[in-house]
């Protein structure tokens, strides 16, 4: 990790505090007593606001994964339909595997979209991103990968 990632600021949505990880439970077991419903449901540590996305994010992986997936997936429509079409009224005879294979790509392609268009968005609501996004991909996979290897490290 670098001096800069330690000291970047924290964006709204993130925890302020880490979680405590629960007391291990002990092999013997304890018989509780009954609670009532009210004490059973405690408050969270974080309220749903406190934990939301800003809107002026969310809307923007909103755009991005519409732009991502969308394109492309509406690409595997129209070539199952222009490919119908050209078979039903043209001499034309696509082989059946090359539309099956246009189409897994192009679809597989919407999905990828989908992780890369929530990936590739600002995270800061007062900056907008570039168009790509590419370099706010890098930053927030970068952000994944770290909270990924501090989990590891916590469960072993």
């Amino acid at each position: 990790m670098s001096a800069e990632e330690s000291e970047r600021s924290p964006l709204p949505f993130e925890r302020k505090t880490k979680r405590q990880k629960p007391p291990k439970a002990i092999s013997k077991p304890q018989s509780q007593p009954k609670t009532s419903g009210k004490e059973a449901s405690k408050q969270p540590p974080f309220s749903k606001e406190e934990m939301a996305i800003p809107q002026a994010v969310s809307q923007r992986m909103i755009r991005r994964v519409a732009g991502f997936c969308g394109i492309p997936t509406a690409l595997g429509i129209t070539t199952l339909v222009v490919s119908y079409l050209l078979t039903m009224y043209s001499d034309i005879k696509l082989p059946p595997i090359a539309v099956l294979l246009a189409n897994m790509g192009l679809f597989g392609l919407g999905v990828v979209g989908i992780t890369y268009g929530v990936l590739s968005a600002s995270w800061d609501e007062e900056r907008m991103g570039s168009l790509l996004g590419l370099s706010e991909f890098m930053t927030n996979w970068g952000r994944m990968v770290e909270v990924w290897r501090e989990t590891r490290q916590k469960k072993l």
